[in-house]
């Protein structure tokens, strides 16, 4: 996954990137799960356990964005290793990305940036989307910065979180809710 120089710093060797597949689900979703719930999170900086309990996603929904003829789960792997993915949609003129996850003990490491450059290059070259959407809880600041210094923008367009689905996780609070953010890609 990582080299160390001789200057003892940890550097992230170039991940390799390729398509989903069905057999990849298991390795996924544990990929998915571990970066924002319970305290294997915690490793990392995207943790979602002091918003939310229960899990991030199954089988069933990671099933379903691989088997999506609009869209595709991106994954990076090192070593032959899956250290991160994230979903893309076609959806017309833009794009729209989610189920983003970096392994946490690789955050902070800049494997975020090359994942979702490489999503906005796909978008681009395959799609010729001109924007990409993507929605994040409002209450996740730090994360929303991130993005806002890779060029995304708040809209101030919220949805409502999906209180009582268990599927995507069980809130510890009731004032939830997602924020639309968009960078123009042209």
């Amino acid at each position: 996954m990582e080299t160390r120089e001789e200057t003892g710093a940890v550097r992230l060797m170039e991940p390799v990137f390729r398509v989903a597949t069905t057999a990849d689900v298991p390795a996924l979703v544990a990929l998915i799960e571990s970066a924002y719930r319970g305290d294997a999170s915690r490793a990392g900086w995207t943790t979602e356990a002091d918003l939310l309990d229960g899990q991030r996603t199954d089988p069933e929904g990671v099933l379903a964005v691989v088997s999506d003829r609009a869209g595709r789960l991106l994954v990076a792997e090192c070593e032959g290793e899956p250290v991160a993915c994230c979903q893309l949609e076609h959806r017309g003129d833009h794009a729209y990305f989610g189920m983003f996850a970096v392994r946490p003990e690789l955050q902070g490491a800049g494997l975020g940036k090359l994942v979702i450059a490489e999503a906005e290059r796909l978008a681009r070259a395959e799609w010729g989307a001109v924007e990409m959407h993507m929605t994040v809880i409002r209450q996740r600041a730090e994360l929303i910065a991130w993005y806002e210094r890779r060029g995304y923008r708040r809209t101030g367009r919220m949805s409502p979180f999906p209180y009582g689905d268990e599927r995507f996780g069980i809130p510890r609070r009731t004032d939830l809710e997602f924020e639309l953010l968009i960078k123009e890609l042209g």
